[in-house]
């Protein structure tokens, strides 16, 4: 069975770092691409980054990139997302995200299991 558990998430003050972590198990790893969602109070979900499985190969939605680092480790079975130069606009619960298929399509999916979210509050 395939499960997906975030950590890391909590209360960083702007400009701060967090790093959310995402236990996974019920699959290889490094056989599916995989990634991070977001959804903030009131808006839509959206894509923030993933990481592919062929060549770890990464994509960033442009609100995060030079700020947001993806990263994986299939030994230990975890994804990671170092969070930078955190801002306000940030603030939104956070999803692990399994692609569907091994290979995956990252960044447009389909897409598989999600874990259930870490909130992450950014104070201005």
């Amino acid at each position: 069975q395939v499960q997906l558990v975030e950590s890391g998430g909590g209360l960083v003050q702007s400009g701060g770092s967090l790093r959310l972590s995402c236990a996974t198990s019920g699959f290889n790893l490094y056989d599916y691409a995989i990634g991070w969602f977001r959804q903030a109070p009131g808006k839509e979900r959206e894509g923030v980054s993933c990481i592919r499985s062929s060549d770890g190969s990464t994509y960033y939605t442009d609100s995060v990139k030079g700020r947001f680092t993806i990263s994986r480790d299939n030994a230990k079975n975890m994804v990671y997302l170092q969070m930078n130069s955190v801002k306000p606009e940030d603030t939104a619960v956070y999803y692990c995200v399994l692609y569907q298929y091994p290979g995956g399509n990252c960044p447009l999916g389909p897409f598989g299991s999600w874990g259930p979210g870490t909130q992450v509050t950014v104070s201005s």
